[in-house]
């Protein structure tokens, strides 16, 4: 969105003023995150995660990259070259410990921004193509951590690797072709090291190519707001900088602080501890879970243990195409929730069924992924899962459409400063030009 009263960029010293004529770098950034950015000026701190998302991506690429220097993509080493990262290379304790809990970091991040942005209902127009971008942001993380997961080669990265590939057998015609495309043979060896590897080293920057395009799409409407009322005049916004480089400079120490309270105090506490003995293709694990961030989708993918439709439609399939659909089923949010206003301050039904229907429903999807898959977990994982998609294919567009909001403030500055005259100086000033 073009804002009228946005500074503009004007180089002073003679370099800046031939970069500027050449290569207009500087100007980019300055009408990105510079003072030429108006933003609306009642952002809180939900909406530090995006700031925190891309320094999270920047932390993987950097760690990424020091760690391939001294890891073998080879079944017969890669195990010990990990051991040799730890043990041999010069801080490489913690630069292993910085990429596995970045990890861990990157997907707390991304799932509050998502959770954001669904109360916020940050995916409504003018700003769709942010949110789908945003999907697709999503599951290149996915599966270049699932990939990741897979390069220790210990007990843990072997038997993810054969039953997450082995999910694309469960596809009619197409899925052992598939399966065995991926792997580069039957079952997970050197040719399937490999290429994990290979593209687990790859698609971080296709992600950040995304991010980009992700950030260009959010530049055009411009940002959200809790209130979700659109910005009206000048003095419903501030320049991003200072103002939210500070805020977002604040989120970003605590961030650091937790973060790093991780890696030196609890380097290992989400990870699993069969991952430290090496890979073992006959001797299966008691227990075979993911990271803690597929949990909610493999439990909808366990929560399936019947064939339907008189058996014509495994279980496994089933599982398989639910575990997909709870992902894909965000691309069309912007269709199904159709009501006309955006944030879940004003809208008391939606809001209900957020908070006491969703969020639950997620949490004990979580806690039920990483359990056995025994009972009473495959029955909660069952309710859980049934409501999840209730929640986004049916509660949501009847929300939608019966539901009576709260009204809206004027403008996102008597949002903040309340009907006052003075709050209201600059919309009659912009009223008068």
């Amino acid at each position: 969105m073009s804002f009228p009263w946005a500074k503009q960029y004007e180089p002073k010293h003679p370099l800046m003023r031939f970069l500027d004529e050449k290569l207009p770098m500087p100007r980019l950034v300055y009408n990105a995150i510079g003072s030429g950015y108006p933003v609306p000026r009642n952002l809180n701190y939900m909406w530090n995660f995006g700031v925190l998302a891309g320094f999270c991506l920047m932390l993987q690429i950097v760690t990424g990259v020091v760690l391939a220097m001294h890891y073998a993509a080879n079944t017969q080493v890669a195990f010990g070259t990990t051991e040799h990262i730890m043990r041999d290379v010069n801080w490489g304790w913690m630069m292993r410990y910085m990429h596995a809990n970045g990890a861990s970091a990157f997907f707390v991040v991304v799932y509050l921004h998502i959770f954001r942005g669904f109360y916020y209902s940050s995916y409504k127009a003018p700003r769709e193509m942010v949110w789908l971008l945003g999907v697709v942001i999503f599951l290149l993380m996915m599966a270049t951590a699932f990939m990741g997961y897979v390069l220790p080669w210990g007990q843990m990265s072997f038997w993810g690797a054969k039953v997450i590939t082995g999910l694309f057998g469960a596809l009619p015609v197409v899925g052992e072709p598939i399966q065995i495309w991926l792997l580069g043979g039957y079952a997970p060896d050197n040719a399937a090291l490999n290429r994990f590897f290979s593209l687990h080293f790859l698609l971080p920057f296709v992600i950040a190519a995304v991010v980009i395009l992700h950030i260009w799409a959010l530049h055009i409407p411009g940002s959200s707001n809790p209130t979700g009322v659109e910005v009206k005049s000048e003095s419903d916004t501030i320049p991003f900088h200072p103002y939210y480089t500070a805020k977002d400079g604040f989120g970003l120490g605590v961030f650091l602080i937790l973060y790093f309270a991780m890696v030196f105090f609890l380097p290992n506490y989400l990870g699993h501890p069969d991952n430290y003995i090496e890979a073992n293709p006959i001797s299966t694990p008691a227990h075979i879970v993911p990271e803690w961030y597929f949990w909610p989708f493999y439990a909808i993918l366990r929560a399936f243990t019947a064939d339907i439709f008189f058996g014509l439609i495994p279980a496994k399939l089933m599982g398989v195409l639910a575990m997909f659909s709870a992902i894909l089923c965000w691309f069309f949010l912007p269709w199904l929730d159709k009501g006309p206003v955006r944030s879940g301050h004003y809208r008391p039904l939606f809001r209900k069924f957020f908070w006491f229907g969703l969020i639950p429903t997620m949490l004990v999807l979580f806690y039920c992924g990483g359990a056995p898959a025994e009972e009473p977990y495959v029955m909660l994982s069952q309710l859980a899962t049934a409501y999840y998609f209730l929640h986004f294919l049916v509660i949501l567009p009847i929300i939608s459409s019966i539901e009576k909001p709260e009204p809206l403030p004027y403008s996102i500055t008597e949002a903040v400063l309340g009907k006052d005259e003075a709050a209201q100086l600059g919309d009659s000033a912009d009223t008068a030009k």
